[in-house]
């Protein structure tokens, strides 16, 4: 038989319910069970296990279930005792740092940062949005800048306007360093250098480089070699400027194309992909002007294009 519905489909599950959030500072070693239940005593344990038990209590911005979790000083622990605290996983995309201003993450190759005219959902922006509005559906996100579809690595978005503003208005004097790792084909001579240019497109969206300043947009890229082997090179590579394509021409322009760049010029993909990654976005916070770094190590497949015998170099 049916089940009968007491309110309009859907009517029930659309309701926003506040989060009734409870609070409590650590000011000693302890484990996190032994911590909530001397922090809660109005509850008996096995409800206090429940909270747990069903990721209603997280560390910092960790949810964990972990009853012997170690505490120290100065760690705040937080009691949703409305419902769950929301645990992200996508595969593509891994959640490094939020708070109530910014969301850092790293994209995986091949998705797209936003949507365009063709793709809408599926992109980092919308697999983000859906996860802060399952917080609260009154939440937003806003995107910031942008990486490559088939770049990997860091990039932030901002989750208000103050936030979006703020990085986007002060860019050049709030990003403080943004690294990117390139396996370029061939062996690059020189163990660091500059390429400068002016970056314009052409009517197949594809960027070139020009002498001519009316014509484009100056780009300046720095580079250092990191390691040489198997007719490959891994650089480290730094932006003076942040113009579509940038490394990816600047690369082409050198004679050393990124490996698996074929609108740029590659003529091998060994690890079938784009192998340029964004390894550290170092920023100053939009809000609280506190100094933000993050990295990330070398992608494996990175690594094992430039191992010879099977060891770094």
């Amino acid at each position: 038989m049916p089940r009968t519905l007491k309110t309009k489909p859907g009517a029930e599950r659309c309701r926003f319910t506040p989060d009734v959030i409870e609070t409590y500072n650590v000011t000693g070693p302890s484990t996190l069970l032994e911590f909530l239940i001397a922090s809660m005593p109005q509850r008996k344990r096995t409800n206090v296990k429940e909270l747990l038990k069903h990721n209603s209590v997280k560390v910092g911005n960790l949810v964990t279930t972990q009853f012997d979790y170690p505490l120290k000083p100065g760690d705040v622990v937080a009691v949703n005792l409305t419902r769950e605290w929301p645990r992200f996983y996508n595969r593509r995309v891994q959640l490094v740092y939020e708070d109530d201003d910014i969301i850092v993450i790293h994209k995986g190759y091949g998705l797209l940062s936003m949507g365009n005219d063709k793709v809408k959902e599926g992109t980092a922006y919308s697999i983000l949005k859906d996860y802060v509005k399952w917080q609260d559906p009154r939440n937003k996100i806003f995107i910031v800048h942008r990486l490559d579809r088939d770049t990997s690595g860091l990039m932030m978005y901002a989750r208000n306007v103050q936030a979006k503003e703020a990085m986007q208005h002060n860019w050049n004097n709030m990003v403080l360093d943004r690294t990117y790792l390139a396996v370029v084909e061939g062996k690059v001579d020189d163990d660091e250098g500059e390429i400068r240019s002016y970056l314009a497109e052409n009517s197949r969206y594809e960027v070139y480089s020009t002498d001519n300043p009316e014509e484009g947009q100056l780009a300046v890229t720095r580079y250092k070699v990191l390691k040489r082997a198997n007719g490959y090179s891994l650089l480290e590579v730094s932006l003076d400027t942040g113009r579509k394509n940038q490394i990816r021409v600047h690369m082409k322009d050198m004679g050393h194309p990124i490996a698996g760049d074929r609108k740029y010029g590659a003529k091998t993909s060994p690890i079938h992909r784009l192998a340029l990654h964004a390894r550290t976005l170092r920023f100053v916070h939009p809000i609280t002007r506190e100094l933000m770094s993050f990295t990330t190590p070398i992608p494996a497949a990175f690594a094992s294009m430039v191992k010879v015998g099977g060891k770094d170099i």
